[in-house]
């Protein structure tokens, strides 16, 4: 699980740096592969970051993450057809807090992050496709090779993340079970304080240094 969470992070920072930070008429693949090594060495090499320091790798995420990552879409696919019946309140407060519960999964993550390398493949897509897969593999230094793909749409103010798989599961389907859970539970009301709960605890937690 936590080479899982380590993953995620790498990819989610990784293609929202690059969307900052290249033209938008840069194709999604070629953008995510040329700035994905600036990332991760920012990571090895940030003391902060290293250190567990929650509000460093928030300072990041809101920065360099939040303008280029889909979280409302990212937030209605997970919530599934419960999304349709909630009010635009319910829905902006789902949102917010699936973002803060991805941000302190972020990070425990990057501090993890030491030696791994990320390659990537062809991408297999006409040039104007709107939705688009940029599929890669990270190369660890023990064990097998491990898949890495982004689900990325171009919206009017350019490329957006919106779905992540890590080992064949996609991050919004792992979600969407545990949410339906809530949701039949205690509503979208119920799922939204359950989401407010474990934000509190992640919060309270003391940082993981990495070893």
């Amino acid at each position: 699980m936590k080479l899982m969470k380590q993953l995620l992070a790498m990819a989610t920072i990784a293609f929202a740096t690059a969307a900052q930070a290249a033209p938008a008429t840069e194709a999604p693949d070629v953008l995510v592969k040329r700035i994905s090594q600036d990332v991760i060495d920012t990571a090895k090499n940030d003391k902060a970051i290293q250190a567990g320091d929650i509000k460093r790798v928030t300072e990041l995420v809101e920065s360099k993450v939040l303008p280029y990552v889909d979280f409302q879409r990212m937030t209605a696919l997970a919530a599934g057809r419960f999304w349709r019946d909630a009010t635009p309140e319910q829905q902006k407060q789902l949102s917010a807090e699936f973002r803060t519960l991805l941000i302190y999964t972020y990070s425990g993550a990057l501090s993890q992050i030491k030696n791994e390398t990320v390659e990537f493949k062809p991408m297999r897509a006409d040039p104007g496709d709107t939705e688009v897969e940029v599929r890669s593999q990270v190369n660890v230094a023990r064990g097998e090779p491990v898949p890495l793909n982004y689900r990325v749409a171009k919206t009017p103010s350019g490329w957006k993340i919106y779905d992540i798989n890590v080992l064949g599961a996609w991050l919004v389907e792992t979600y969407k079970s545990s949410f339906a859970s809530e949701i039949s539970k205690g509503g979208i009301d119920g799922l939204i304080k359950t989401l407010q709960a474990k934000n509190k605890a992640l919060a309270s937690r003391p940082a993981v240094k990495a070893k």
